[in-house]
């Protein structure tokens, strides 16, 4: 590698040759060829449960783009390893997460150095000693893949269940073992969700869901302790192919709640925690483009959704006996540029998680209506609530991050409007935030958008266009980028780039709409805000033309792929990880609906 050419090295290396087997494929009247369709394992189902089972042709294909891969970065192994070993000295290798009561009992995991999995571990509230439920490096074994799904204790805290995938298909087994004893129930639940088990209210059963041969969460079953998986009872199916299914229980413990969701449109049916054996009701009946999270607290429901053109949802309030959707009656009403991003009732105080201009809140309320907001002072952060295990409490949690402050945890006192301080992620080989500045910036783009744009880099950088730039982006399903502590980025940062995460249109970074715009025929603006994300960098100093390097992953790979296309004037390089850009195979052979 030359510094005038930094990629000489590896041109002198061959890559491989792949095969080329054309297949035509004809749909809507139009003929494709696809060389390389013989690369899709039409055995990819049992190849999940079973990597053995792959293709021959297949395996050589991919070991020998692998080992083309490791030849022609092998100049860079000497950097590779500084950045590992930087990266590792930023990881807190006995870390454990700060405990969560439940009752007469403190919740929490934790980390041994040199371990790679979580122990999970409880003790007496008052103090005691501590009680190990599930040691993740000793349950491992000698299993080449191990994987932990959700691990659950039952209401009468005398049982866990526990998920585990031991072949990395996302199968995952669920088992259940007694606190105090260790012992183990002799059923396993098989090709289960990695979301584990939902506990009825007696402790002597459990909702779960079942995923079906095409990796979809497709049925919720009812387990009853000690009979055999095999007659466990379907409780719904999803008859939809585009609808995922998931199982949870209110914080108040009360009711379950079985939820379809596509990406525009969802359906939720509940039955009492203590009647597992009851017929699910039914709320409100699908409707394309409607969403509806229902929780609950005393007679009511409350129902986040944003029905009547709530683009950025609303809160409405519906009686347990009669939830149906002309019974809604609005309880936070919508609030067009403030999105309600979640919420969660407790007794007294309801708490929801809002954004407005690509930064996030927290409003406490009372059923009464009186709210408050919990303030924060950097240009750019991160916030995400936790609704714990009690219902009938006065605390509430949150972790609060930005790019230069690791993650803090508090307690919020919701009636004394005071914030307690638990723990900041140690950083072992130090972390000094003084040294990094965090700059919010806004980028003109297409139709008068502004995109908001967030930055770190070091105080020293120069703001002259000389630092290089890694631009991030995602933009699609809604999804809001957080300005977040990441201490992967910090080598870059500590060399002299310039980080900066473009929230783009298609994600939902500044509202609801902020998505509607960016996705199907409007799909044009993700690409076009992140080029003006980039013009933005250089026309204040922080990067120079050709000195971006863009980077997205999956969706975020079809954004810059796209990006790059539009304005190869712009970027000095691209890093576009798992890129979805194959959609049309996507699309007609896997029977998904995408909505970008």
């Amino acid at each position: 590698m030359t510094k005038s050419d930094p990629f000489a090295y590896a041109r002198d290396i061959k890559a491989p040759n792949v095969e080329k087997r054309p297949v035509e494929i004809t749909q809507h009247g139009i003929t494709r060829v696809d060389n390389y369709a013989w690369l899709r394992d039409e055995n990819w189902q049992e190849v999940l449960r079973d990597s053995s089972k792959l293709d021959d042709d297949i395996k050589l294909t991919l070991d020998a783009e692998t080992a083309y891969y490791k030849a022609v970065t092998d100049d860079l192994s000497d950097l590779r390893k500084n950045l590992f070993d930087e990266m590792r000295g930023r990881i807190k290798e006995d870390d454990s997460s700060v405990p969560s009561r439940d009752g007469d009992w403190t919740y929490w995991s934790r980390y041994v150095e040199g371990g790679e999995y979580p122990t999970f571990i409880r003790a007496p509230a008052i103090g005691g000693e501590e009680q190990i439920l599930f040691e993740g490096d000793k349950e491992r074994g000698d299993s080449e893949f191990f994987d932990i799904g959700a691990i659950s204790h039952s209401p009468d805290q005398a049982l866990i269940a526990y998920a585990v995938d031991r072949l990395g298909s996302e199968y995952f087994s669920i088992r259940i073992r007694n606190i105090e004893t260790g012992a183990e129930h002799d059923e396993t639940i098989e090709s289960a969700d990695a979301s584990g088990a939902v506990w009825a209210a007696d402790s002597k059963a459990f909702f779960y869901i079942e995923r079906d041969d095409n990796q979809r969460p497709k049925r919720v079953k009812l387990h009853q302790l000690g009979t055999d998986p095999a007659t466990d009872r379907t409780i719904y199916e999803e008859p939809d192919n585009a609808f995922f299914l998931s199982v949870s229980k209110s914080q108040s413990g009360d009711y379950i709640f079985i939820s379809s969701g596509s990406q525009i449109t969802s359906e939720s049916r509940f039955l009492r925690a203590d009647a597992p054996e009851a017929a699910p009701v039914l709320i409100a009946l699908r409707d394309n483009g409607v969403e509806y999270y229902p929780e609950h607290c005393g007679d009511n429901f409350y129902i986040m959704t944003n029905v009547d053109a709530a683009v950025d949802f609303k809160i409405v309030i519906a009686p347990v006996n009669a939830p149906q959707r002309e019974n809604w009656s609005d309880w936070a009403p919508h609030q067009a540029g403030t999105q309600i991003v979640s919420f969660i009732p407790y007794k007294d105080f309801i708490v929801r998680l809002e954004r407005s201009e690509a930064l996030p809140r927290i409003v406490i309320s009372t059923y009464g209506g009186a709210s408050h907001n919990i303030s924060f002072d950097e240009a750019a952060f991160s916030l995400s609530i936790r609704g714990g295990y009690e219902f009938d409490t006065n605390m509430m949690r949150f972790i609060y991050s930005s790019p230069s402050t690791p993650d803090q945890t508090y307690d919020y006192d919701m009636g004394g409007k005071s914030r307690t301080l638990l723990k900041t992620k140690e950083i072992p080989s130090g972390h000094d935030a003084s040294l990094y500045c965090v700059e919010r910036i806004m980028a003109p783009s297409a139709g008068g958008a502004q995109i908001p744009v967030t930055i770190l880099r070091l105080k020293s950088t120069p703001m002259d266009g000389s630092a290089p730039a890694l631009l991030y982006g995602y933009g699609s399903y809604g999804y809001a980028m957080p300005a977040s502590f990441s201490p992967n980025i910090l080598p870059l940062v500590d060399r002299g780039a310039v980080y900066a995460i473009a929230h783009v249109r298609g994600g939902a970074d500044n509202g609801r709409q902020w998505y509607l715009d960016g996705k199907l025929d409007k799909k044009m603006n993700t690409f076009t805000d992140f080029a003006a994300a980039g013009d933005a960098l250089i026309a204040k100093g922080y990067t120079g033309n050709k000195k971006i390097v863009a980077y997205g992953g999956s969706a975020g790979g079809l954004l810059v792929g796209a990006t790059v296309n539009l304005r190869p004037d712009l970027f000095g390089g691209v890093i576009a990880a798992v890129p979805l850009y194959h959609l049309w195979m996507l699309l007609t052979r896997f029977q998904m609906r995408i909505f970008l």
